[in-house]
């Protein structure tokens, strides 16, 4: 029995929300006459995450869990209804001819309706006899379960998943996710589903709680356990009667921050050229803060600058690190004049520019390092 959140790690409510005694210990492979005698009630406790919200089981998950169990028929109804749901995912994402898993196929009823739309389809699933009945209906399917984070599906990279009413039975979503995320391209996408809990809570069903459903998942808590498994969720809709959560999904993508060096290589020629046009160690800077200290490193403006100004007098006769360039109260502008000043102070450099062209007139030059770049203004505050 855990105390912690399968999801996000974090602790769960000390007191349940609710306790259910001598419930069914299971919904499958129900009791014959043989076994009855030995059949026992379980106590349920239902608790819920106090960081992320995710309500769960506390206990441990049923024996058949890698297992998808699931009614040998549809409904007509069920039928149309997944038909326009897949066909619309597969046009939507542009997967007709790429590669698409289902995780936890079951005996292939979903995955031979995706087959219809996507013919790369494959399916993975746990169950000996599961599995020989999709190939026998001619359904690509290997025997497996994803229980690492290195797991290796075959036919791997896939460009789309699919995983249907599965995840709430798993123990450890986050590592089911993570070696999902690990078998798929990096431009994939995924449809995911679960039971709806805000439905149950609202029309107060209170006899939806199961041994097999280890979690119950809201909009919010869904979300959450994608984006901890580096999901983004492109879409996320209630649907089939409000019973069942359906997200969209992508995998998140490493930021590309290129730009970055040469944005920078653009600004230390930039100031380069404008440092030039006075003599060694006649600028100075004004500001401190993080962004002007790492400035002064990133463009190699070390032997450059005379001193840095700051109006914070518990950095005032400190010095930059790193760098150890004297911090000084802007009074040092007089006592100690130079030729410049390069304004780096987030957003109170306009604030800081107006003070220089009021109380420092005697400074030929002031710019501000912007975003896109260096703004040189004159000390009385005319554009140049």
């Amino acid at each position: 029995m855990t105390k912690k959140c399968r999801a996000c790690g974090g602790q769960l409510f000390e007191e349940p929300l609710i306790i259910y005694k001598n419930m069914p210990n299971i919904a499958q492979y129900l009791p014959d006459k043989d076994t009855v005698k030995d059949d026992m009630g379980v106590d349920i406790e239902i608790y819920q995450c106090r960081y992320c919200g995710l309500i769960q089981l506390s206990s441990e998950p049923v024996s058949y869990y890698r297992q998808v169990i699931r009614s040998s028929g549809f409904s007509e109804e069920m039928k149309e209804f997944r038909q326009d749901q897949f066909k619309k995912f597969v046009s939507n994402y542009s997967i007709k001819d790429k590669k698409i898993v289902e995780i936890g196929c079951g005996n292939g009823e979903y995955l031979s309706i995706m087959q219809q739309f996507c013919s790369n389809s494959y399916g993975i699933e746990y169950s000996d006899d599961s599995v020989k009945k999709c190939r026998e209906r001619g359904l690509n399917v290997a025997k497996g379960f994803i229980d690492t984070e290195s797991y290796k599906l075959e036919e791997k990279p896939f460009d789309a998943f699919f995983m249907m009413n599965f995840l709430e039975h798993l123990p450890e979503p986050n590592i089911a996710l993570r070696g999902i995320y690990n078998n798929l391209s990096d431009d994939a996408v995924g449809l995911v589903e679960v039971p709806n809990f805000n439905m149950i809570l609202y029309k107060k069903i209170f006899a939806d709680f199961s041994t097999e459903h280890l979690f119950y998942f809201t909009k919010d808590t869904l979300l959450n356990t994608l984006g901890f498994n580096g999901f983004d969720v492109i879409d996320i809709n209630v649907i089939w009667y409000e019973n069942i959560i359906s997200a969209v999904i992508k995998k998140k993508k490493r930021v590309l921050i290129d730009d970055f060096i040469n944005q920078k290589e653009l600004l230390k020629y930039n100031i380069d050229k404008y440092l030039s046009q006075f003599g060694s160690k006649k600028v100075a800077i004004w500001g401190a803060g993080h962004q002007s200290l790492a400035t002064i490193v990133l463009l190699d403006l070390k032997d450059k600058i005379k001193y840095v100004v700051d109006s914070a007098t518990f950095k005032q006769g400190k010095f930059t690190p790193a760098t150890h360039l004297p911090i000084v109260a802007p009074e040092k502008l007089i006592s100690d004049p130079v030729d410049a000043v390069i304004v780096i102070a987030t957003s109170y450099s306009n604030e800081v520019a107006g003070i220089l062209r009021k109380k420092y007139k005697h400074i030929s030059k002031v710019a501000i390092l912007r975003n896109d770049g260096l703004e040189v203004i004159a000390s009385g505050g005319n554009n140049e």
